[in-house]
């Protein structure tokens, strides 16, 4: 765009409205399965009303359970390629702490749980995050049957997470996480990043 008036200095986020029917903020995600299961939902939940790219997460304090924030995939629903769900949690997250770390100190330790398999940008934003573990459900061959273009991942992608303290989870509940990326190819959900 050329000419005309300044561009907007303000950038609006937004969580689905159906997000507060279907996440209890005052549970506690004792374990694994129960926070896992919950980025699933949230992943199903988008696919099934629309709202979004068939992809969840969850950040967590790790040894409490407490929820701190959630995200959907709202790349096609505000237009912005940079919001998976990953990311858009880890942001909600931040921001509900109020700290651009979820490591500051005296923090607990904090997790991200996701549906699917980080791509490159969202592996990077779990990094700088200050999470202090990683969990997901279905992997990148998962994401990568729909034609999702996952990025540069490697196997010292995660080496390097793994040397910068953050410890790596996988395949958790991967079939039926899986089952909601078929969901969303059967439906004719759109692959915006090919």
């Amino acid at each position: 765009m050329s000419g005309g008036a300044a561009p907007s200095r303000v950038l609006e986020i937004t969580l689905p409205e159906w997000v507060d029917q279907v996440v209890d903020w005052n549970r506690r995600y004792a374990d694994d399965e129960s926070r896992v299961r919950l980025a699933i939902a949230l992943s199903r939940e988008n696919v099934e009303r629309r709202t979004g790219g068939p992809f969840g997460a969850a950040v967590f304090e790790s040894a409490t359970g407490t929820l701190i924030g959630v995200g959907v995939n709202c790349v096609e629903r505000l237009a912005n390629a940079v919001l998976h769900a990953e990311v858009v949690a880890i942001m909600f997250a931040q921001r509900r702490v109020g700290s651009f770390t979820l490591a500051g100190p005296g923090a607990p330790a904090r997790e991200l749980v996701s549906s699917c398999e980080p791509c490159a940008m969202c592996l990077g934003a779990t990094l700088w995050s200050g999470v202090e573990r990683l969990v997901f459900a279905a992997d990148r061959a998962d994401a990568s049957a729909l034609a999702f273009d996952e990025g540069p991942v490697f196997p010292e992608s995660y080496a390097y997470l793994e040397q910068r303290g953050v410890r790596v989870e996988r395949d958790l509940l991967r079939a039926e996480a899986a089952g909601v990326l078929a969901l969303y190819r059967e439906r004719g959900g759109l692959i915006y990043n090919r």
